[in-house]
């Protein structure tokens, strides 16, 4: 992993970030929070997903490959998160792109299943920071959300762009950026001293490898159990995963097949409810 870009540094295994780096990485994870920017479009459905977020944690550091190789199990993994009704169970913001800045700090010198791992337990500990910075944030701006009441009761709209825009976003700016900067100054700290992949032990490398392993087939099965609403759902799924495996058929041709079988089974679904309107 020896491109170099933004001021990176590489010391052997490990590198370090730079001032700059980890000021960029801090402010994207407060942009992937936003759910204002061209409404939810382009801060929390774009810049917090977990494949953007990796990519952009790649172009800071100059290795986008290595980046999208962590980047599209966590994606995978966070398929089946869901928000209701505000409630962040995990921060997908906070999580990916700590999770891809540790696995490409401390990851050099591991296999792909193992980098996954390393990205894996990174991301947990940003998902379980970024849960507890969102609860705060949320929970500071509720007198906001009074005074905006208020404003908005005597008509006043222009003045309810202070606490609904400028302090609202000056709280979740805080509390999001500065968190990160103290992770990330502690992560390059880290990846500072020693070569960290020489200096774990084989067996702790062999559970990240599993670990990564598993994450992937993990996020798979819970988006499966969202989807799969009858059981025999099952059929259609396992019918594609034997054209893919055993038959070695492209993905285009897979789309091709599940397209047929979607027309199909609509058409023959519409046809008895059509003669009962009908009748």
């Amino acid at each position: 992993m020896e491109s170099v870009s933004w001021g990176i540094e590489v010391h052997g295994g490990g590198s370090d970030m730079s001032v700059l780096q980890m000021f960029l990485i801090a402010l994207f994870i407060y942009l992937g929070s936003i759910g204002s920017i061209v409404g939810n479009t382009i801060g929390w459905y774009t810049l917090g997903r977990p494949l953007v977020a990796s990519f952009v944690v790649g172009l800071i550091f100059g290795d986008v490959q290595d980046a999208m190789i962590v980047g599209i199990p966590l994606q995978v993994m966070y398929l089946g998160n869901v928000t209701p009704g505000g409630a962040v169970a995990w921060d997908l913001s906070y999580a990916t792109y700590i999770g891809t800045t540790g696995a490409l700090l401390f990851g050099q010198g591991m296999d792909a299943t193992a980098l996954i791992g390393v990205a894996t337990v990174f991301a947990g500990i940003g998902g379980l920071v970024g849960q507890l910075v969102w609860n705060v944030t949320y929970a500071l701006n509720i007198p906001l959300n009074r005074v905006a009441a208020k404003y908005a009761e005597a008509g006043d709209t222009k003045r309810m762009y202070v606490p609904n825009v400028v302090l609202g976003q000056t709280i979740g700016f805080i509390f999001r950026f500065v968190p990160a900067m103290l992770i990330l100054g502690g992560m390059t700290a880290a990846s500072t001293q020693a070569d960290f992949a020489s200096i774990i032990p084989p067996y702790i490398t062999t559970c990240l490898t599993i670990f990564g392993g598993m994450m992937a087939a993990l996020g798979m099965g819970i988006l499966l159990s969202f989807l799969l609403k009858k059981k025999w759902y099952v059929v259609i799924f396992l019918a594609g995963f034997i054209l893919v495996t055993y038959f070695k058929l492209s993905m285009m041709g897979c789309a091709v097949v599940a397209t047929i079988l979607a027309v199909t089974y609509y058409e023959v679904s519409a046809k008895p409810a059509q003669s009962e309107k009908e009748a």
